[in-house]
């Protein structure tokens, strides 16, 4: 195997591998802080929309970690991003939260219900079926439908909830038309994550706890991966994957010698 160049920025999951279960991973806070102290650059991503970068750095300080919220990354504004590259100044029919509603405006987008360009599905608490049901008839009218990440279903502390995924799943079925997913696996959240912080994927690493979302899309965005068993995918299961992390770690605690 090549081998890879001295790791200069780091890209990160959260859920599952900076915190699980509302709670930090051990050794995480310290991880974090280390990076932040390097000045290397750095950015931790999600494929949640529901949150605006302000939040998620609110909850994580809460739990020990010293972050900026420009440090955040999150399918809400790599949506907002890529929309904006699209077609500047565009209007969107958004189905979602503060996160990607306030992304969708900093990035000079009209939000209107009104013959729009597109029609945008993220993530949200409650779906309102008079709202995906006037989706549904907007996509059948000629917007074209992106969706901020194809997660089928996200944990509460009830269960499971139907995503972004699901509810795009849906509105594909009525529509006989498929959304664009801008969130992971597709490379172009990584490839946006690396814009935002100047970085090159020769000497950036992912690190995420999900073969078939972290590590897929970090390998095909070129970066390397790290898999930590603090989440969802064992070591067991990633043998059962056509391709392979580049290497295995049991958490970030692990890394923090190498930041």
């Amino acid at each position: 195997m090549k081998e890879r160049k001295r790791i200069e920025s780091w890209l990160t999951d959260m859920d599952g591998v900076l915190v699980h279960e509302g709670e930090p991973v051990p050794g995480a806070p310290e991880f974090v802080n280390r990076m932040k102290e390097s000045g290397k650059p750095f950015l931790i991503l999600t494929n949640n929309s529901i949150y605006t970068p302000r939040d998620l750095q609110a909850r994580l300080h809460r739990m020990g970690f010293d972050v900026d919220e420009q440090s955040i990354w999150t399918a809400a504004l790599a949506t907002a991003q890529f929309l904006a590259d699209q077609r500047p100044g565009g209007t969107a029919y958004v189905i979602g939260e503060a996160g990607l509603t306030t992304a969708m405006h900093a990035a000079g987008y009209i939000l209107t219900e009104f013959d729009p360009d597109y029609v945008v599905l993220g993530e949200t608490r409650t779906y309102s079926f008079e709202a995906i049901t006037k989706a549904i008839r907007l996509i059948s009218g000629g917007a074209r439908f992106i969706c901020t990440n194809p997660d089928a279903t996200g944990p509460s502390n009830e269960g499971l909830l139907p995503a972004a995924g699901s509810v795009a799943a849906m509105i594909s079925k009525a529509t006989g038309v498929k959304p664009y997913f801008v969130g992971k696996p597709n490379p172009m959240m990584m490839r946006s994550a690396l814009n935002a912080i100047g970085a090159h994927s020769e000497t950036t690493a992912m690190i995420g706890d999900r073969m078939d979302t972290d590590v897929l899309c970090g390998l095909e965005a070129g970066l390397e991966t790290i898999l930590v068993l603090t989440g969802i995918s064992s070591r067991l299961e990633s043998e059962t994957y056509p391709y392979r992390p580049s290497r295995i770690i049991n958490s970030v605690a692990d890394l923090i010698d190498e930041i």
